[in-house]
């Protein structure tokens, strides 16, 4: 399955690539021939890139889900306006990671903000502050929780599928950002953290946190 975003890339790129390739064996020339093989390259990146794999939910209402693909890169007692004292766990996803994001819980979305900024690397723990980014609170029951989506060097662009006042599943797909980006989910402070520094996370599978 393809996310629905990339068809703008690679519907383009796969025409660009048969358009190059018929006129470099019909004119002979080398630069056209030069231009199909950059084309075939997007396509098949892009392919790669946009992948949207089916995932198995684990259908455990205590379970806490990584919202992400990628690294777990920083776990951190926070204060927040919306969910209070809590902790943050941050996911690095790197270029070749599954980009779609999905809900770590179900609720419902009380907000959803952006945030304009810059590009640094995702890596970088300045990210969370100064990058672009797109922040989406969520709320179940008692339970407030916060989901950002934040650029990276490579990524120049956050989609959001949902709206305010919707309600999410767990596991649900609610976004993605192209190209190498940093996921952070920020969760009330007596909510336990299972997940670890430095593991590799799958979104909507792998679980970060038990809801008591």
């Amino acid at each position: 399955m393809i996310a629905k975003e990339g068809a703008r890339i690679i519907v383009p790129a796969l025409i660009i690539a048969m358009l190059t390739m018929y006129l470099g064996v019909l004119l002979n020339a080398r630069i056209f021939m030069i231009l199909f093989w950059v084309a075939l390259f997007i396509f098949v990146f892009s392919i790669y890139f946009f992948r949207d794999p089916e995932r198995v939910v684990l259908d455990t209402a205590a379970a806490l889900i990584a919202p992400a693909d990628g690294e777990i890169v920083l776990i951190q007692a926070v204060s927040d306006p919306f969910v209070g004292d809590g902790q943050k766990v941050a996911i690095f996803m790197s270029p070749l990671s599954v980009h779609v994001n999905r809900a770590p819980c179900d609720g419902v979305i009380r907000q959803i903000e952006h945030k304009n900024g810059k590009f640094l690397s995702a890596f970088k723990p300045e990210a969370s502050c100064e990058n672009e980014q797109c922040r989406m609170t969520l709320e179940n029951n008692a339970l407030k929780v916060v989901v950002t989506q934040i650029s990276g060097f490579f990524a120049r662009r956050i989609v959001s599928r949902v709206a305010v006042g919707q309600s999410l599943l767990k596991g649900e797909r609610f976004g993605m950002i192209m190209f190498g980006s940093r996921v952070e989910i920020i969760v009330p402070r007596q909510l336990k953290i299972t997940a670890r520094l430095g593991q590799k996370v799958r979104a909507g599978e792998t679980v970060i946190g038990e809801i008591a």
